[in-house]
């Protein structure tokens, strides 16, 4: 039996499959290996509504980092029940702890940015038909009603039954 690896011959067939050499015209251009991680930063920032970053940092968003603008983005376009500050960093591949810093280097923290970002989306539901309290907290990630109805009254400084009455 011939032996795979001998060294009498050095032709393609003497090899296992996986030590077979590609030619070189098959091969992808390699180049620096650092221009990928630059390509990948290069994504153009996420488009978030400037009246809200103002809101949210007193900052405009071209002075935010790009971890907080994701944030902003995931938040408003996200399933807000399920979306917490794990998920958050596990999406941007970044550490909790992390994510904790990069925001705070913002002056913001993550239950800050999430409550600006429910009071927004609640605005632009109620802003089309009024909805019963139950179905906007739900909307907006409250894991119970009386929770969505104190942060209202925060937000507007009315009850949200009051809100009925101008639909009515």
């Amino acid at each position: 039996m011939k032996n795979a690896f001998s060294s009498d011959q050095h032709n393609n067939t003497d090899f296992p499959l996986y030590l077979h050499k590609v030619p070189r015209h098959h091969r992808p251009e390699s180049g620096n290996p650092w221009d990928s991680l630059e390509r990948g930063s290069q994504r153009p920032l996420p488009e978030v509504p400037a009246e809200l970053c103002i809101r949210i940092t007193d900052q405009a968003p071209h002075e935010l980092s790009r971890t907080t603008l994701c944030v902003i983005d995931l938040l408003l376009n996200g399933d807000l029940l399920r979306l917490r500050s794990e998920e958050v960093a596990d999406t941007l591949h970044i550490s909790p702890t992390t994510l904790r810093r990069r925001l705070r280097a913002n002056g913001t923290n993550y239950q800050s940015i999430l409550d600006h970002v429910r009071r927004q989306r609640c605005t632009v539901m109620l802003e089309k038909r009024w909805l019963p309290g139950k179905c906007v907290a739900w909307e907006l990630g409250y894991a119970e009603v009386n929770s969505f109805y104190r942060a209202f009254r925060r937000w507007t400084g009315h009850n949200y039954s009051d809100l009925k009455q101008l639909y009515i």
